[in-house]
């Protein structure tokens, strides 16, 4: 009446259904028939800076980066942490940023985030910003839709009005 397909079967599969071509640099080619799922890409951990550290210099990634300790320069990177104990004497440009801690410098990211214990002195230029209440802040907000652009340049001013008007 109804027979079993050999298609859902598992096991070795017959010799021409996975064969694969190989390319000069020897990765697999996958035909166009093969509905194989690719293994999801994993995130790397983010690089961690430990409390009884001190880097004096500057610090640029593409990845994720906690600081615990004190950085004395400018930090690029994706998402920029700063922990509770840690003070950072620089710019800070990345797409997130979470302050726990001490920055002293202007803070640019598409999604600024100063929480309770967050001591900023230094202006921030954002897309998004959340202050929690407890934060404490010394400095001026500015949004742009790419805060991230213009690193160092510094925001143009009006023209002067001229007198008498």
């Amino acid at each position: 009446m109804f027979s079993k397909s050999r298609i859902n079967e598992p096991g070795p599969k017959a010799a021409a259904d996975t064969e694969k071509s190989k390319t000069s640099d020897g990765t697999m080619t996958k035909s166009a028939g093969d509905f194989v799922p690719t293994a999801p890409r994993v995130k790397a951990a983010a690089s961690v800076l430990s409390s009884d550290l001190t880097i004096t210099g500057n610090i640029k990634t593409t990845g994720d980066i906690q600081v615990e300790g004190v950085v004395e320069g400018d930090i690029r990177a994706h998402l920029l942490t700063v922990g509770e104990s840690a003070t950072i004497r620089g710019e800070i440009i990345a797409d997130d940023v979470v302050v726990n801690g001490r920055v002293v410098g202007r803070v640019r990211g598409l999604k600024v985030r100063l929480t309770s214990t967050a001591r900023v002195e230094g202006d921030i230029v954002h897309k998004t910003i959340a202050i929690e209440s407890g934060a404490h802040f010394e400095g001026s907000v500015q949004r742009q839709d790419d805060p991230l652009s213009n690193g160092t340049g510094t925001p143009k001013l009006a023209p002067p009005m001229p007198e008498g008007q």
